[in-house]
């Protein structure tokens, strides 16, 4: 990935910001306070988030947190990585550090933060009271403060946290410190000499990806113990994946987007892919879709996130620039265009869906040439990365040819061990052929190497299957011992082959278009190695719901959920924040269930705060009573 298509926080290079310099605070006090009570942190993640118990792991980390321990916690995307530093900030004394990588998602997060009480506020470039920030950091009136690694590196803003006390440095996206992780940065390795000079501080790194050589260089990076690791199953049973060959790129989407009324992200590897599939998927499905890219002007490309982030149907054609920063629950769908980076970078991307747990899908279609020019970029990095890079896509390669159950393959990866099957794939759902194919695969290689190892799958095809036009003539490929080798049951299978050739490296794609041996080519002509490939089920097109847009949200078609979430959408209008600042969906549908009577019964509801109830109780009590 290009830098230039990732809008980071990047200023604060030069001179301080006005005001940061003048510093004349008192002696801060970092006498330790006695770990808040069970019955505190209880009342507190009642009271504040709404809910009466803790999911997963989150109670291992919040209770090694409020006890001083810096820990890293490996938790999958939508498994609520944000309390554990949230509901810590609300009960340490001191202000809460939180160091994120993007401003979208910094004012996100900021948003929720607010919506449910929390004192917080993000000192950015994108920001114009960064001095009422300080100010109320200094005062110790603020429970979280948002930065930047490119600013929180910086000497100046080390001199600003001495001017009060801090509670608590969290980390997100940690992996982003690793060059073994999927978007290594720079800049979080200056993380360091920040937190060591609070050695008081817990510190609390964060990330949904990483494998078992990246927790450990997380752990050394940010000076924390290894017995501070705590790793989540990485699995989100609410995804379904499907992995399907590119055939009819326009098609595919468009079907995946019929499909799937709710909003959307489509991933596409270039900047003109996305403009063109923005402006071909609106036109021929009706639904708003819009472009996003690093090359978008600024105002635009703000203006396109923002209408995604508040809409409950709209559909996003983006680069990966898009979506690391973006919080939103209801994402329902998450389709590629073509492969991701690495299983880890795919893991991220689709776990941008169903953040909120209600059932989403992945779709992923890809071709041989997403491979090959992808192994042609391994020779751009630095040469010590080469083979590490080159292993994640062998792995991708894997995952896309496989068989077996794929969330199987994914929690493998992670160094979990799964069930073999999971119910909830497009593999488990429709089960695949296997074909061993390794004769074709030696006579498709044989037929590379006899024609010098520079001509495209079209002219080796007539090779093999022994038509004679012009261009074989005269190159004498028609005298070859390869011309027409092939069987009739053996020809439909080449180019199923030599897309998983690709895939797996065996092939490889020369300058000019042509195919080259490569990998493990010259064991597969040896017979030391086997090649099967998968052959898929006939996909069958589905129909789309007649209930349109709420089908996901209301499968029932329950009128008062439908009513609860028209009452939202003005109050988030009102109030400036997208629906889901508001209630989650799921908030909605048990209210619809439980018909609460009075605004006790309402904050008994999962979501239901103390604030958020008395900013919204009555409203919705008043469509409850009149359904």
């Amino acid at each position: 990935m290009n830098d230039d298509d990732w809008p980071f926080e990047t200023t604060f290079y030069g001179e301080p910001d006005a005001g940061m310099l003048d510093i004349h605070a008192p002696e801060v006090d970092w006498t330790p306070a006695p770990p808040p009570s069970g019955d505190a942190v209880s009342k507190a993640l009642h009271d504040v988030f709404g809910f009466s118990g803790f999911r997963g792991v989150q109670d291992q980390v919040v209770d090694r947190v409020i006890n001083g321990r810096s820990t890293l916690a490996v938790m999958p995307t939508g498994a609520g990585k944000s309390l554990t530093y949230q509901l810590p900030a609300v009960l340490l004394q001191g202000t809460c550090v939180v160091v994120s990588p993007l401003i979208a998602l910094m004012h996100d997060q900021l948003r929720s933060a607010r919506a449910n009480g929390i004192r917080a506020a993000t000192l950015t470039s994108a920001d114009t009271d960064r001095g009422a920030t300080m100010d109320a950091f200094r005062a110790g009136q603020l429970d979280l403060l948002y930065i930047a690694p490119e600013r929180a590196s910086q000497p100046h803003f080390r001199e600003l946290l001495q001017t009060a006390r801090v509670g608590l440095f969290a980390i997100d996206e940690a992996h982003c410190v690793s060059e073994w992780g999927h978007d290594f940065r720079p800049d979080y390795r200056l993380l360091r000499p920040l937190l060591d000079a609070f050695p008081q501080v817990p510190r609390l790194a964060l990330t949904a990806t990483a494998d078992h050589h990246t927790r450990s260089d997380i752990l050394a990076q940010l000076g924390i113990p290894d017995e501070g690791l705590i790793v989540a199953g990485f699995d989100r049973p609410n995804i379904r994946y499907t992995i399907r060959p590119r055939e009819n790129a326009m098609r595919q989407l468009k079907a995946v987007v019929e499909e799937n009324p709710g909003p959307g992200i489509v991933y596409a590897p270039t900047r003109a892919r996305v403009e063109q599939l923005a402006e071909t998927l609106a036109r021929e499905t009706g639904r708003r879709v819009l472009p996003y890219h690093a090359g978008l002007d600024p105002e635009i490309r703000a203006r396109n996130q923002a209408a995604f982030v508040a809409s409950e149907d709209m559909v996003m054609v983006a680069t990966v620039a898009f979506g690391m920063g973006i919080d939103k629950p209801d994402v329902r769908f998450v389709a590629h265009a073509g492969i991701p980076k690495s299983i880890e970078a795919y893991y991220q991307e689709t776990g941008r869906a169903g953040r909120d747990g209600d059932p989403s899908v992945a779709v992923m279609f890809w071709g041989a040439d997403d491979f090959a020019r992808a192994r042609q970029r391994l020779a751009e990095i630095e040469p010590h990365r080469q083979q590490s890079e080159r292993q994640r896509l062998d792995s991708l390669a894997g995952l896309v040819e496989t068989a077996e159950c794929r969330r199987a393959v994914l929690l493998r990866h992670f160094g979990e061990t799964p069930a073999q099957t999971c119910s909830n794939c497009d593999n488990c759902l429709q089960p695949v052929g296997v074909i061993d194919v390794t004769d074709v695969a030696r006579k498709l290689l044989s037929a590379v190497y006899r024609t010098g190892q520079s001509y495209g799958l079209g002219h080796l095809e007539k090779v093999l299957t022994g038509q004679s036009d012009d261009r074989v003539l005269q190159r004498g490929h028609d005298q070859l011992s390869v011309f027409g080798i092939l069987t009739d049951d053996e020809k439909p299978l080449l180019k199923a082959l030599a897309r998983a050739l690709q895939a797996r490296g065996s092939l490889i794609a020369t300058e000019h278009g042509g195919l080259a041996l490569g990998g493990d080519a010259r064991a597969i002509l040896k017979g030391e190695a086997a090649v099967a490939i998968v052959v898929p089920p006939k996909q069958e097109r589905k129909r789309r719901s007649s209930r349109g847009g709420d089908t996901a949200a209301n499968p029932v078609g329950d009128p008062l959920f439908e009513a609860l979430r028209e009452l939202r959408r003005e109050l988030a209008k009102e109030a400036g924040v997208p629906p889901y600042v508001i209630f989650h969906d799921s908030t909605l549908r048990e209210m619809a269930t439980a018909r609460p009577a009075s605004l006790d019964d309402l904050g008994s509801i999962g979501g239901v705060g103390t604030r958020k109830l008395e900013a919204y109780g009555d409203a919705f009590l008043q469509v409850i009573r009149q359904h």
